[in-house]
C-alpha cells in the first residue's frame, strides 16, 4: 500500500474511476526496520513518472520505492522536505502486471508504448480490501521491457513447468454436483474481465454462494481427499487435507463461512485473496452416526436452530430473509426442549494427547475423560469456526478461532421463552450472549448428541413433510439440513482444508 505524508494518484479500477488516496502519515520507522531497509539488495533503479512528476524509482527484493526528483533547495524548508518525502509498496500487495499503451483505431494490437501497470491490492477500513493500479510512465521500449520482464517473474506462482496440470490431474471433480460448476466458471470468467492485468492464478476451486454451496463444494473436496489416499469413508479417524485450496466468494443471504473467513461480507475482498493467494488452513469437523460418516462440515445446531432450518425448507418460495424470518418466529411460538444426553470430551491442547489421537479413536483412550450431561435443552450447537455474521458480528462462537483445534460448545438448557429470546437479541449486541444461567459454554474436541426421547422428532400433524422421515432429528450444518435418526458423533479435524482469507485473530472485534 502506498505509503506517504502526500497523496498520490492512483487509478482505482472500482467503478472505473480515478481518485485521489488519502494522505496517510507514516509512521516512524524503527532502527531496526531501517537497518532492515538499507540492507535490503536493490534488484533495479530506474526513473519513471508517477502522478505528475519524474521520480527515482528503486524496486529491492521485497518492496517498490520511489522518490520524486526535484532541483535543489536550501535546507530546512519543511513544505519542500515533506513533498520529497518516499512513498512505497510492498511487492506481496502486487497481483499483477502489464505494459501500458495507448491504441488508436487504427492499431488494434499494439500502440505507443506509455510505461508499465501494476496492480495492487490495498487495504480499507476494517476487513475490506480494494483493488488500485500504479502507473510507471517512461516511453523507452528497452527500460520498460528490463522492468516488466523483472515484474513477470517476481509474480510467477507455480512452482515447476506443469505444476498446474498435475494437480488438477490429481484431484478428479467429476464427482460434484453439476450446479456448482456454473457459479464456478463464471467467477473466473468475472475475474478476468474484472481484473484484466491478471496472467497467472494457483490451480484452486472458487465457489459462488452461500454458507451450504460452500459447505458442500468444501464436503466434496474433502470426501475426494479420502477416496484418492484409499480411504475408507465411513471409518476415518485421520482424514487427509483436502489437495487444492477453496475460495468463498459470498453469495448467500448469511455467508457465516465467508465472514469468519474474511472477517466481512465483502464480494471484492474475497476475490482479492484469491488473486493474492492468502491461504488459511482451517478446522473442519466429521459428522456421523455408527460407522457410517454422514459429511464434512464446520458448524452445526440442534434443537432450535435445527427446528428452525427444517421449517424454513418448507418455504422456499418465499424470498431468503423472509423465509428465515418467517421460521424463526413459528419455531419461537412452539418453542420446546429437546430431552438429550450429550457426551463431549474436553479440549486439551498437550501435543502428547493430540498424537495418541491421531492413531485412533479417542473415545478408547483412557486418559481421556470423557464427560457427560443430560437434561431438556433448547438449543445445542457444536462450532469449530467463529461464525461471523451481520446478526451476530462478534461471531456466534466468539472464543473458537479457524485452526485452533477446537470446537465451542454452546448449551442453553430449557428456560422461559423471554428468557431464551433475551439470549438470541444479545448476539446482536457487543454484550456476552452467554451471561445467563441457562446457558453452557465447553472448549471440546469430541461431541456425541444422543435424543432420548421422540421430543425432537417431526410431529406430522404439526408440521407435515413429504421428504422427511418421521424417526428423523433435523440438525442445521452450515446452513443446510441434516436428517438423522440416531445419535450424532461430531470430531474435530484441525487444519483438514485451504480456504482463502487472512488470520481470524486480526478480524474479529474486541
Amino acid at each position: 500500500m502506498p505509503r506517504s505524508r502526500r497523496s498520490s494518484r492512483v487509478s482505482a479500477l472500482e467503478g472505473g474511476r480515478e481518485e485521489e488516496a488519502a494522505a496517510v502519515p507514516p509512521a516512524p520507522l524503527t532502527s531496526a526496520q531501517q537497518t532492515e531497509a538499507a540492507a535490503e539488495q536493490t534488484v533495479l533503479r530506474g526513473i519513471f513518472e508517477i502522478g505528475r512528476g519524474s521520480c527515482d524509482v528503486v524496486l529491492s527484493e521485497r518492496a517498490l520505492r520511489w522518490r520524486p526528483i526535484q532541483p535543489e533547495r536550501p535546507t530546512g524548508d519543511s513544505k519542500y522536505d515533506m513533498l520529497c518525502k518516499e512513498e512505497f509498496i510492498e511487492l506481496k500487495d502486487i497481483f499483477s502486471v502489464k505494459l501500458k499503451r495507448r491504441c488508436s483505431v487504427k492499431q488494434q494490437r499494439s500502440g505507443t508504448l506509455l510505461g508499465i501497470t501494476l496492480f495492487i491490492c490495498l487495504k480499507k477500513e476494517q476487513n475490506k480490501l480494494k483493488n488500485s493500479t500504479l502507473d510507471l510512465i517512461n516511453l523507452s521500449e528497452d527500460h520498460c521491457d528490463i522492468w516488466f520482464r523483472q515484474f513477470k517473474k517476481i509474480l510467477e506462482v507455480t512452482e515447476y513447468e506443469g505444476h498446474a496440470v498435475s494437480l488438477l490431474k490429481e484431484c478428479e471433480l467429476q464427482g460434484f454436483d453439476g450446479r456448482h460448476w456454473k457459479p464456478l466458471f463464471a467467477i473466473h470468467w468475472s475475474v478476468q474481465r474484472f481484473f484484466t492485468g491478471i496472467q497467472t492464478l494457483e490451480p484452486s476451486v472458487v465457489c459462488v454462494g452461500g454458507d451450504g454451496s460452500a459447505s458442500e463444494v468444501a464436503h466434496a473436496l474433502l470426501l475426494r481427499a479420502q477416496k484418492n489416499a484409499g480411504m475408507d469413508t465411513d471409518g476415518i479417524l485421520t482424514p487427509v487435507r483436502a489437495q487444492l485450496p477453496l475460495g468463498l466468494i459470498p453469495a448467500g443471504s448469511t455467508n457465516v463461512l465467508a465472514h469468519s473467513l474474511h472477517g466481512i461480507s465483502h464480494v471484492v475482498t474475497a476475490t482479492l485473496h484469491i488473486i493474492m493467494g492468502h491461504i488459511q488452513l482451517v478446522d473442519v469437523c466429521t459428522f456421523s452416526t455408527t460407522n457410517k460418516l454422514l459429511r464434512f462440515g464446520f458448524s452445526a445446531m440442534f434443537g432450535f436452530g435445527g427446528r428452525t432450518l427444517a421449517l424454513a425448507e418448507k418455504y422456499r418460495w418465499m424470498s431468503p430473509n423472509r423465509r428465515k424470518d418467517f421460521a424463526v418466529m413459528k419455531t419461537l411460538a412452539k418453542l420446546k426442549p429437546e430431552d438429550c444426553e450429550i457426551s463431549f470430551l474436553p479440549f486439551n491442547s498437550s501435543e502428547d494427547v493430540q498424537e495418541r489421537r491421531a492413531q485412533g479413536s479417542p473415545k478408547s483412550d483412557c486418559n481421556d475423560q470423557w464427560q457427560m450431561i443430560q437434561g431438556q435443552f433448547l438449543n445445542v450447537s457444536i462450532m469449530a469456526i467463529p461464525c461471523l455474521c451481520s446478526v451476530a458480528p462478534r461471531g456466534l462462537a466468539p472464543n473458537t478461532r479457524l485452526n485452533n483445534g477446537s470446537m465451542a460448545l454452546i448449551i442453553a438448557r430449557n428456560t422461559s421463552r423471554p428468557e431464551f429470546i433475551k439470549h438470541l437479541k444479545r448476539y446482536a449486541s457487543v454484550k456476552n450472549q452467554f451471561n445467563f444461567p441457562f446457558v453452557e459454554t465447553y472448549t471440546v474436541a469430541e461431541v456425541i448428541v444422543h435424543p432420548r426421547n421422540n421430543s425432537s422428532r417431526y410431529n406430522p400433524e404439526e408440521e407435515p413433510r413429504e421428504t422427511a422421515s418421521e424417526n428423523s432429528f433435523p440438525w442445521n450444518v452450515d446452513g443446510d439440513l441434516m436428517e438423522v435418526t440416531s445419535e450424532v458423533h461430531v470430531r474435530l479435524h484441525p487444519r483438514l482444508i485451504s480456504l482463502y482469507g487472512r488470520s481470524i485473530e486480526e478480524m474479529i472485534p474486541k
